[in-house]
């Protein structure tokens, strides 16, 4: 009989904690969950199981009892993430970048380099709001934060 080590790994802050004010428009797009995941353990003996059995022609794990594949709905139910509307699915080419982010974020970075949003950026610009904040700033801060829970930003 084989005996196996437990690898265990914890994963600490990711991405950066909403400010407080985020909250309740968290909470209003269905995110809070999510933005409350602020770290999770790591079963490494787990992971290298289910990447033996995954079946890449498939997508699908092939395990002893039959083969099973990991839904919207089990993400959904998961993180508590509504699933509702229409799929965003697709390549889009957005034309200028940089004006649609000043829109959507109030700010944008330069406009001479832009080509993709990196964490660090989002991180730097709003993590912390100042005690002054408005609520087009509250707002312009949960789209940035949605932003870095969803896009593959680096």
């Amino acid at each position: 009989m084989e005996s196996y080590h437990v690898l265990r790994g914890r994963v600490n802050s990711i991405g950066f904690q909403p400010d407080e004010h985020l909250i309740p428009f968290l909470e209003l797009a269905g995110f809070e969950s999510a933005a409350l995941i602020r770290t999770f353990d790591l079963r490494y003996d787990l992971i290298f199981a289910l990447v033996e059995r995954w079946r890449p022609e498939t997508h699908t794990f092939h395990l002893p009892c039959r083969e099973c594949c990991i839904t919207l709905e089990d993400v959904a139910v998961q993180l508590r993430l509504p699933i509702e509307g229409n799929a965003v699915t697709g390549v889009s080419s957005i034309s200028r970048p940089a004006t649609l982010c000043y829109e959507l974020l109030g700010r944008s970075p330069s406009e001479g380099k832009f080509a993709s949003l990196r964490l660090s950026w989002l991180k730097a610009n709003f993590e912390y709001l100042p005690s002054t904040v408005n609520e087009r700033e509250v707002m312009q801060a949960v789209r940035a934060y949605i932003m870095h829970l969803v896009v593959p930003v680096r």
